[in-house]
């Protein structure tokens, strides 16, 4: 597979879970369509991360990390969807920014010296900003 459809069929799995919980999130969601949405959760996670197992090196690496953050975060939503309070909106904010971070931290990987250094310095700037404007939205 290659690297766009790889991040093509990302996309479309992360718009279609994204649709899918705020579908529900007007009012909550009940015992059984939270458990329901772990699952889907789970299948999602599932299928985002089969391409990587035929990839190798740094490429396998920033894939797991892409599954993982989207798992992440899709359960974060469905949390805030499931409680909806200020809290567990802070730890969707919270959650994609440490996504977001490690993503980033694994295509740094790809370069060497200091443009590593400078990568990395620029990723956890960005959390550090992302984690700020979260704390900021919660009060």
């Amino acid at each position: 597979m290659t690297e766009l459809n790889r991040k093509l069929t990302i996309a479309a799995l992360t718009l279609g879970l994204a649709f899918s919980i705020n579908v529900v999130a007007a009012e909550g969601l009940s015992s059984d369509s939270y458990k329901a949405g772990r699952d889907k959760i789970a299948a999602d996670y599932k299928s985002a991360s089969a391409p990587c197992k035929t990839m190798s090196g740094n490429a396998k690496d920033v894939c797991m990390a892409e599954a993982k953050g989207q798992e992440k975060v899709a359960k974060a939503e469905l949390k805030a969807t499931y409680k909806p309070t200020a809290k567990s909106r802070y730890e969707v904010s919270i959650a994609k920014a440490e996504a977001e971070y490690e993503v980033a931290k694994e295509k740094c990987d790809d370069q060497a010296g200091a443009a590593k250094d400078s990568c990395v310095k620029e990723a956890k700037s960005a959390r550090a900003a992302a984690k700020a404007d979260a704390k900021a939205a919660k009060k």
